[in-house]
């Protein structure tokens, strides 16, 4: 399995952006779908995006479509989630993860592989 560490979060304000970045080591990355999920406080996570392992399929939650894209480089073994329009409800600590399916993330909200340990990101009204 990958070990997957990221990074990007911070404390911004409604309406503004903010980059995810999720760097994988490990032999598998380019066969692995990869995703991200999402946690509130006390919550489950949630799905938020997923892309299949030649980054030409991306799947996302509805409450993002529009405003997040997911993305992913595999020379440099690295996903992002590219967040616009940022809201106060997007507060969460966000995870990166990976899967043999995109779409089976999409559809069964969870991940059978590796997990990063989690950034935190923060929308201020």
């Amino acid at each position: 399995q990958v070990q997957l560490v990221e990074s990007g979060g911070g404390l911004v304000q409604a309406g503004d952006s903010l980059r995810l970045s999720c760097v994988a080591s490990g032999d598998t990355f380019n066969d692995d779908a990869m995703g991200w999920f999402r946690q509130f406080s006390g919550e489950e996570r949630e799905f938020v995006a997923s892309i299949s392992a030649s980054g030409r399929i991306p799947f996302y939650a509805d409450s993002v479509k529009g405003r997040f894209t997911i993305s992913r480089d595999n020379a440099k073994n690295t996903i992002y989630l590219q967040m616009n329009s940022l809201k106060p409800e997007d507060t969460a600590v966000y995870y990166c993860a990976s899967n043999p399916s995109a779409q089976g993330m999409a559809v069964m909200n969870r991940a059978l592989g590796s997990w990063g340990q989690g950034t935190q990101v923060t929308v201020s009204s």
